[in-house]
């Protein structure tokens, strides 16, 4: 996924309503961005921290520019880390069209945003006449409290619960469902479970787990021209 135009640099002043951020750029304007991300970003918030923002070209938006990336040291240097959670469910689909993602290779079709069960609605399902469908929940993870460690997720998230209790209904229905942890970090060499920020959701990963969910990890590569999935790692319960 490549940047449509060249980011603007500029130096975080507050995030605040959590879908807010003032920056000042580098030109010396002040702006107020749009984050699009209802997360805790812990870590990721800090006054005075270099961001890089996208201009949107939809002329009847609010808030014309976009908070995309911020620089911060998980203990192996000043690094890009993603914030913008409207790219991880294309970010994927990419990675699966391009066989990056072997465990989920093979199949002949992709459609996204897939409505199922009694009210729900799945980021990406994948079918194929040969086998069962394969249901793909994306979750984004930049919560990183331990170099090399990304976690999952950085506040409660009862909706995450939710969609865990309905893939593990999918498998029992005949079905294949998988949860994708992409680390929108990319020194993350493993995605685990922050259970002390969301027991809630630790437990329902692991009885989702019990009944048949997959959990798969992948990390990105980040520069200011662009994010791609770079690699799978190991996913820690």
């Amino acid at each position: 996924m490549l940047f449509a135009a060249p980011l603007l640099p500029g130096r975080l002043v507050r995030r605040y309503k959590r879908f807010l951020a003032d920056v000042v750029l580098d030109d010396g304007t002040e702006t107020t961005a749009h984050v699009a991300n209802s997360g805790a970003m812990l870590g990721l918030d800090a006054p005075g921290s270099r961001v890089l923002l996208s201009r949107s070209l939809n002329p009847a938006r609010k808030l014309a520019l976009s908070w995309e990336l911020v620089e911060a040291d998980f203990g192996a240097g000043p690094e890009w880390v993603g914030v913008n959670t409207m790219h991880p469910n294309l970010l994927v689909a990419e990675a699966i069209a391009a066989g990056q993602v072997p465990p989920l290779s093979g199949y002949a079709r992709m459609r996204r945003e897939v409505k199922y069960g009694k009210a729900s609605r799945v980021d990406i399902k994948l079918e194929d006449d040969a086998r069962p469908d394969c249901l793909v929940e994306v979750k984004n993870v930049h919560l990183m409290r331990a170099p090399g460690k990304a976690e999952f997720p950085d506040c409660v998230t009862a909706r995450g619960a939710k969609h865990l209790e309905e893939l593990a209904g999918e498998v029992a229905a005949g079905r294949r469902a998988v949860m994708v942890y992409i680390s929108q970090i990319g020194s993350a060499d493993s995605i685990a479970l922050a259970r002390d920020l969301d027991p809630a959701y630790k437990r329902a990963f692991d009885r989702a787990r019990d009944a048949g969910v997959e959990a798969l990890a992948l990390v990105c590569r980040i520069t200011p021209e662009g994010i791609a999935v770079a690699r799978m790692v190991p996913m820690l319960g």
